[in-house]
């Protein structure tokens, strides 16, 4: 679990009937190994810190484990650095993973549905003279029909800047995650969905080729999860065995979110036929941080492997094979015509020369 540290602006867009200036603020994150956040440019001048109280010190992030219906009272730590001061929002926002398998937070003013709902910061404005340090305190309220589970977000300071270079606003934001997990009856659970794999063979009739693997880990269950992953690809009747490299594991996933998952596999005859199969084993982690493999799961994808060189050069070689045989039945069919119309010829002439001549009437003398 990390802090996080976040700044971010949106273009600004034109209205050329009214002139009117219209500004969105696009959200970046930086994660951050300790209990308090900065930002990675120079222009935040402020920190954010987990405030020490009956949870502990020196927190790296917000975690807590309640049941619905029940209320849990913290604060954020807001330091000043600069010599001037600082009108602050503080709001909460849902959490959740980005594509390229990092943790985020929903823009500002993005309807949030659990964190986000659910925590209340005694002031959603804050004014830090210069030099010092507010505590602002919050409140986590769940909801009692909340359904048990795990669940991601954070509490976030805002300060939104104009840009008179750029001509736009600049909304820089620092905030620490919250974890929360509902107490119930927790079911984690983890699906392997849509598995697909393709050959590639190059010009080598004779060699093999690439393959790729792809399918989706679907977190089904209500508890946030990782996982370890293996896979391979066989040819038909399990031979020709080719195990993929060492996978990277996915980030943990919340419920409900899925991953997408690229194996390439080198090196793989053309067997005509393949294989693949990915075998996943999700990791549970509990509320003391430890974590428990739990059973694998599979999923299977099969595919053509087909040598498409060596195909065309056997189709070619096939077909002038095929070309040569009937060339030599036309010969010799007209070798046999030939032949039929020479013995007819001979049996024709040979029965001319035996065949006696008729006959011929004498006249009869007149007397």
């Amino acid at each position: 679990m990390t802090a996080l540290a976040t700044k971010s602006s949106r273009a600004v867009v034109h209205a050329s009937l009214s002139a009117l200036l219209a500004v969105l603020c696009v959200l970046g994150f930086a994660l951050l190994p300790a209990g308090s956040a900065h930002a990675a440019g120079d222009d935040v001048t402020w920190t954010v810190r987990t405030a020490s109280n009956g949870f502990g010190a020196e927190r790296t992030n917000y975690s807590y484990t309640v049941n619905p219906g029940s209320t849990v009272d913290d604060a954020l730590v807001i330091a000043n650095k600069s010599d001037t001061a600082l009108d602050l929002g503080v709001y909460a926002a849902d959490g959740y993973t980005t594509d390229s398998g990092q943790f985020d937070l929903v823009v500002g003013g993005a309807k949030s549905v659990n964190v986000g709902a659910w925590v209340h910061g005694a002031s959603d404005r804050i004014t830090v003279e210069p030099g010092k340090t507010v505590e602002v305190p919050f409140t986590v309220t769940v909801p009692k029909n909340a359904t048990p589970g795990d669940y991601a977000g954070g509490i976030l300071t805002s300060l939104v800047q104009p840009d008179d270079a750029e001509g736009i606003n600049v909304d820089r934001r620092l905030g620490i995650r919250i974890a929360l997990r509902v107490g119930g009856d927790l079911k984690p659970g983890l699906a392997v969905e849509n598995p697909h794999v393709g050959w590639n063979g190059g010009l080598n009739p004779f060699a093999g080729g690439d393959a790729s693997f792809t399918y989706t880990i679907h977190n089904t269950g209500n508890t946030l999860l990782s996982a370890k992953q293996a896979a391979g690809v066989t040819g038909p009747f399990g031979w020709f065995p080719t195990d993929a490299a060492t996978i990277k594991a996915p980030p943990q996933l919340l419920p409900g979110e899925r991953w997408e998952v690229t194996v390439p596999l080198r090196d793989v005859p053309a067997s005509v036929w393949i294989a693949s199969t990915a075998t996943v084993t999700p990791i549970v982690t509990d509320a003391s941080g430890s974590t428990t493999p739990l059973a694998p799961i599979t999923g299977t994808a099969t595919g053509w492997a087909v040598p498409w060189m060596l195909l065309l050069i056997v189709l070619i070689l096939a077909a002038l094979v095929f070309g040569a045989l009937r060339l030599r039945k036309r010969v010799l069919a007209q070798q046999r015509v030939r032949e039929d119309a020479r013995v007819k010829d001979a049996v024709e002439l040979a029965l001319g020369k035996t065949e006696s001549p008729a006959p011929t009437q004498r006249p009869t003398p007149s007397v």
